[in-house]
């Protein structure tokens, strides 16, 4: 991999998962020390604690951490003082309880007991890193708590080497994305790839930047890592830390400030993701698909589960949203009932820290029966980072978590957590196939005995036992896509409008007639960007940083739709709810934006050019 400044990134990226590893060695060592040191003391055992159940001080609130092998002693050992075990903290082996102030010292002493700390009263004046992280959708309590990916990090397996293909609106290099390699960019295929006026065009002020706002938190959860963050602070819920720390996000925008996109750029995504995924220094292994439409035709002809399939049988494990089941379908989404893809339905904790009682929401998609999400992943109320003055930040302050994350609901966040999980999975098994990562994905996954059986698949993400299982034999044989088929039908209710006029039709987005033939062949061999006018260059680090369909001379209309950097009104990306707030009654029914404006606020220090992107003259 790798040629110029990009051959010395894997160095450092190793180092970083080699010091989880002597972080990791050193935290155990300690624990076998005060371990030993317990049992040098001599632990009175259950009958002293039940002789003195005798109490009369107040109860107070402690920490609970056993030795390895307790069993329930410790358990036993609460309720012998007169105490009562709260929940389970599986993260330090140990668990919360409500214990007689005066019997401590005689639980610090029972069988089986490493230690016990008194749980300091906290006072909320705001919402904190702290405060945030400790929620259960943070991703410190989502890598920690319900995923297992910190049993990947402890043996040194952080991502590293792998890149994540992300098509989305951009990503914005706030703090946690922002190290040197985090974010390389693909092709800008978004409405604000240029800016035209009379005198030509030239890169528009927002050019790969995630100016709606959804991207970035997608790309946090999948491989956010804070500027600070070291293997000392990996448990700290101080630290912004996502799924899969070491890996590399490789942005590709085709969505603009108000989230609009149509099919034909997206697939135009994946084409360039295919296409480039060994160039230039990039691995792409793990594309995410936070998107998806209502289009119900068969997937051996739809056109965009084509595209995905192409990029599947490449070697690249695409994982896509199943959907929020806002389209009046039963289906999956568009390209999620693919079969060969990673379907992922969303599941929510319902505020309590472990998985036993967790619950696939309303709004997740359950599939029709035949096709259903293959797995669930965390997907309520997930806090990632923020894109400040994006639409959605600015239009939902309420889902503001503190000054740099976000809170925001889906199968969209669903689908990055298991993004980052397969990244994490293919760093420590670089030869996996991607039917290889979904089997054990899938065979891995803890059932929810609370859950809806259709809606959750086979169970919530569980990389504690994805890490230590054997890897599957497996090869799936479903019939292939031809692509063959319609890209209106692949649209679904979801067209764009711009000033009246309707993208409809075998058009793309250029207002090209779509021959699906002719794409389909140079999809399968490669070569549908040989001779496109997409122009760009190659980074520093050898890495592509195109600037997207990018044309010269003054705007023209292209097929009755203009091409002047403007939004077509639409929405089709899965992010279902945020802070509470629906998408419903907006273009999710099929209805076009109307007045929604986005204006060039700052970030760090650098305005978007001082544009303001409303009055656009959305109907």
């Amino acid at each position: 991999m790798g040629m110029g400044t990009r051959g010395r990134a894997p160095t450092a990226r190793r180092s970083f998962g080699a010091s989880w590893r002597r972080l990791t060695r050193h935290a155990r060592r300690i624990t076998t020390i005060a371990t030993a040191a317990a049992l040098a003391v001599g632990l009175a055992g259950p009958a002293a604690a039940q002789a003195s159940t005798d109490a009369s001080a107040a109860p107070v609130s402690v920490i609970v951490r056993q030795l390895p092998g307790a069993g329930n002693a410790p358990e036993q050992a609460v309720s012998a003082v007169g105490g009562t075990v709260d929940r389970p903290l599986g993260i330090i082996d140990g668990f919360s309880a409500t214990v007689p102030a005066d019997r401590l010292d005689v639980l610090r002493t029972a069988s089986g007991v490493l230690s016990v700390t008194e749980n300091a009263a906290v006072e909320l004046h705001d919402a904190g890193p702290a405060a945030v992280q400790n929620e259960t959708g943070s991703l410190y309590r989502i890598t920690h708590e319900v995923t297992g990916a910190t049993a990947m990090w402890e043996r040194g397996i952080v991502g590293v080497g792998v890149d994540v293909a992300l098509i989305d609106s951009g990503v914005v290099p706030v703090d946690g994305l922002r190290t040197r390699g985090k974010i390389v960019n693909g092709p800008d295929l978004s409405f604000e790839a240029q800016a035209c006026d009379d005198e030509g065009c030239r890169p528009g002020p927002a050019r790969n930047l995630d100016s709606y706002g959804h991207g970035t938190h997608m790309a946090g959860i999948i491989a956010g890592r804070d500027d600070a963050a070291s293997p000392a602070t990996y448990r700290d819920p101080n630290t912004f830390i996502g799924m899969a720390p070491g890996a590399r996000v490789v942005s590709v925008k085709v969505a603009d400030a108000s989230g609009a996109t149509d099919v034909s750029q997206v697939i135009a995504g994946i084409d360039w993701v295919v296409q480039n995924r060994n160039k230039n220094g990039l691995n792409i292994r793990v594309l995410n698909l936070s998107f998806g439409t209502d289009g119900v035709q068969d997937y051996q002809l739809d056109p965009l589960t084509y595209a995905a399939e192409a990029a599947w049988h490449s070697g690249i494990v695409v994982v896509v949203a199943a959907g929020n089941g806002g389209y009046g379908t039963a289906k999956l989404n568009n390209p999620a009932y693919d079969p060969y893809l990673i379907a992922v339905g969303g599941a929510d904790s319902r505020g309590t820290y472990g998985v036993a009682d967790d619950v696939v929401p309303a709004w997740s998609s359950t599939g029709d029966g035949t096709r259903n999400p293959d797995l669930v992943a965390p997907g309520a109320s997930v806090v990632s980072l923020r894109s400040p003055g994006s639409y959605l930040d600015t239009s939902y302050p309420g889902a503001r978590s503190g000054d740099r994350l976000f809170r925001g609901s889906g199968t969209s966040q669903a689908a990055a957590v298991v993004s980052g999980a397969a990244a994490l999975l293919l760093q420590q098994r670089p030869r996996m196939t991607p039917d290889q990562v979904k089997a054990l994905l899938m065979s891995t996954a803890q059932p929810l005995p609370e859950a809806d059986p259709i809606a959750q698949g086979d169970g919530m993400l569980d990389l504690h036992a994805a890490r230590d299982a054997a890897t599957p034999r497996a090869v799936q044989t479903w019939p292939r896509a031809t692509g063959l088929g319609s890209l209106e039908a692949a649209r679904g209710s979801m067209n764009l409008e711009y000033d009246g006029a309707r993208l409809e039709g075998e058009f793309d987005v250029r207002g090209r007639t779509w021959d699906p033939v002719a794409w389909s062949r140079a999809a399968a061999a490669g070569t549908t960007w040989t001779g496109a006018s997409l122009k760009g260059s190659t980074t520093s680090d050898g890495a592509w940083n195109g600037l997207g369909w990018y044309e010269t001379g003054p705007a023209t209309a292209l097929g009755g739709f203009t091409w002047s950097g403007h939004s077509w009104s639409g929405m089709t990306w899965s992010g279902m709810t945020w802070a509470g707030h629906s998408w419903s009654g907006h273009s999710w029914s099929g209805h076009s934006w109307s007045g929604h404006s986005w204006s060039g606020h700052s970030w760090s220090g650098d305005s978007w050019s001082g544009h303001s992107w409303s009055g656009a003259g959305w109907g």
